[in-house]
């Protein structure tokens, strides 16, 4: 079982790569907001692949004993939110990505190397 928030962020990339999920960052936000500590963001090439990914990140982290309490953009499958509290999970068509930005919106978070968690 993962003891902290740094190692399940860990584990969130991991499942997003094993998915080849592009383009993934890692947003610090403890020191700017309480809605989170940290935002996992991630781009998919297709809607396949987005509901690919966020079914895995779902899976790895329900092995740990760590379940997603809200999540939303199923339907669609264009942007996914895993919201499992201390983090988010947000897993975008790369056209949304691009279209709502927040690494813009949040561009006073810090990007955390995954190697440095």
């Amino acid at each position: 079982m993962v003891d902290n928030v740094e190692q399940l962020v860990k584990k969130v990339y991991e499942a997003i790569d094993d998915k080849k999920g592009e383009d993934i960052a890692v947003l610090e936000l403890k020191n700017i907001t309480s809605i989170a500590d940290y935002f996992i963001i991630a781009s998919a090439t297709s809607e396949r692949q987005v509901k690919a990914i966020a079914d895995n990140v779902e899976e790895k982290l329900q092995e740990e004993g760590v379940f997603v309490k809200r999540k939303d953009g199923q339907n669609s499958c264009r942007w996914i939110l895993l919201d499992y509290g201390d983090f988010m999970v947000h897993i975008f068509h790369s056209e949304e990505r691009a279209f709502y930005d927040l690494e813009r919106l949040w561009k006073d978070a810090p990007y955390k190397d995954i190697q440095s968690l």
